[in-house]
């Protein structure tokens, strides 16, 4: 569970710090002692404040919300002083490599001060600025999305002609953008609902159901989450502790209410590691185990590091790790793990029909986890007036996404508003870079198996070399910067959408087909 930072505890060691300030220039020593002063703090305040925050989600009463937002203020409060005060040592010449990594770490962790905190609007362009310039200004993802974007655009093309199929041009036309309300999700970000829409033919048959194949094994919850481990196992990864399996909340308990959203924690930093699900025994949750073991999987991995370091190596990291171990359920790993018969194996007919439904929900979110941050960017940066903020968030959505809403829309309201981020002032491109490196993982994975078939279909259940390659990347944490992670294991420096490509490219060779002779922009 990624730390959050807080207040309380920082008015100590600040003290310890400022007054110095008052009286002579900061040198390179007192930066080193502040860093110093702030992971002590930091690492207390984030074990206690995970443990409330554990207690919190399985325990929910009015008594456990009130100390968890208590708490969770603390945290906000702590984090806007560390990041101010870390930006006074910045410009100290002659700082460590660590030193200066870690400074840059603290004042990276704000999201937003509050704004009525002193100097509260200097801070905010600063942030802002930083974040143009590590995802925008760099077009670090403007080059990604124009990878990636002539295959965004054959599915909206094909998704168009099936929905104007079915509802007719009077609700939605053969040409222009899609509206909105018919994708099958409130913000439109992910369209999997409406797959039996766009579902060619016979493809929906692959002849098999995961959730079934448990069944008829007699899994449970349990022995889900011990097939999970045994993916990681079998790349070299050390079994989970024993008090994983004895505080993890793995099925929802009967006798109070609980956050059954599925995470992954770490309780100390260390190896109280622990799942939070509502465990079912369907594909969904067997899907699920993988993803967030992969969460604790990385936690562990970094656990030697410093605390500043204990993340993953840049925003998108962590949650493209247990993206693309979800990745590997392919019918050669069910077949591998005893589950699926190898004559069951879905023939290569079935391709279109198994990538078309993955691409409903993990292309067609590209744009959309795009734009978040360009909306949040282009307010902080001035560049959007008050009086626009539902037209921006509009207009941004018809450039990227080829939607528009239902009914007319103006200033009175505030759609943007309906997406938690965006009030919560949670960064969004994270979500963007996950898509993508979880495929530029899964082939790199891939390359290192040799593995020879189609890069969809592709299993390394078993292989240690994959795993020796994995944990060099993963035990970096965040303690060098994110390319050279990227390098550990995949490498090339650079994060790269040709991976995503090439795992759908039978469905974008068969879009095409579908699409020949159509209109297919907006």
């Amino acid at each position: 569970m990624k730390f959050a930072v807080s207040s309380l505890a920082l008015a100590l060691s600040l003290s310890l710090v400022s007054p110095a300030l008052a009286q002579t220039a900061p040198t390179a020593a007192d930066a080193d002692k502040f860093v110093a002063a702030a992971e002590k703090e930091l690492g207390d305040f984030t074990i206690f404040n995970a443990q409330v925050s554990w207690i919190n989600q399985t325990y929910i009463t009015d008594d456990t919300d009130a100390v968890a937002a208590r708490v969770g203020a603390q945290g906000t409060e702590l984090g806007v002083r560390y990041a101010t005060e870390a930006a006074k040592y910045q410009a100290i010449p002659n700082l460590s490599y660590d030193t200066k990594r870690k400074l840059d770490l603290l004042r990276g962790g704000l999201t937003l001060p509050a704004p009525t905190t002193e100097g509260a609007a200097v801070e905010l362009n600063t942030i802002a600025t930083r974040l143009q310039s590590a995802y925008g200004k760099g077009k670090v993802t403007d080059k990604l999305w124009a990878q990636v974007k002539p295959l965004y655009d054959q599915l909206h093309c094909y998704t168009r002609t099936k929905l104007n199929e079915k509802y007719g041009d009077a609700v939605q036309a053969k040409t222009g953008p899609i509206r909105a309300d018919l994708l099958g999700n409130m913000w439109a970000q992910e369209w999997g609902n409406i797959y039996e829409i766009v579902a060619p033919k016979g493809a929906g048959d692959i002849g098999y159901d995961t959730g079934e194949l448990l069944k008829s094994k007699g899994y449970d919850p349990i022995k889900m989450v011990r097939t999970g481990e045994g993916f990681y196992k079998s790349l070299g990864f050390d079994p989970l502790p024993e008090t994983f399996w004895q505080r993890s909340q793995i099925t929802k308990p009967a006798d109070r209410e609980v956050v059954c959203h599925a995470s992954a924690w770490d309780l100390d930093n260390v190896d109280d590691l622990r799942i939070k699900m509502c465990t079912k025994v369907n594909a969904d949750d067997f899907r699920t185990i993988h993803h967030e073991l992969g969460h604790n999987f990385y936690q562990r991995a970094y656990n030697k590091q410093p605390l500043l370091y204990l993340n993953g190596a840049n925003d998108g990291f962590h949650e493209a790790i247990g993206d693309f171990i979800a990745l590997s359920i392919t019918p050669q790993y069910l077949v591998q793990i005893g589950l699926l018969d190898a004559d069951k194996v879905p023939s290569a007919d079935k391709d279109v029909g198994l990538l078309l439904r993955q691409a409903m929900d993990k292309v067609a979110f590209l744009p959309f986890g795009l734009l978040v941050d360009k909306y949040r960017w282009d307010i902080f940066a001035g560049k959007t007036p008050i009086g626009q903020y539902n037209k921006a968030w509009t207009d941004l959505r018809l450039k990227y996404q080829g939607i528009i809403p239902p009914v007319p829309r103006d200033e009175t309201n505030f759609d943007a508003g309906a997406k938690y981020h965006v009030p919560g002032n949670v960064p969004y491109t994270r979500y963007f870079l996950a898509r993508i490196l979880q495929f530029q993982f899964y082939k790199a994975a891939c390359d290192i198996a040799k593995w020879k078939g189609p890069l969809h279909r592709c299993s390394f259940y078993g292989n240690k070399e994959v795993g020796a390659r994995l944990n060099a990347m993963l035990a970096m944490g965040a303690s060098k910067p994110w390319p050279d992670a990227l390098q550990a294991f995949t490498g090339s420096r650079e994060m790269d959408g040709t991976a995503m490509v090439a795992y759908f490219k039978p469905l974008m060779t068969w879009l095409k087909q579908q699409n020949k002779g159509k209109t297919c922009n907006w």
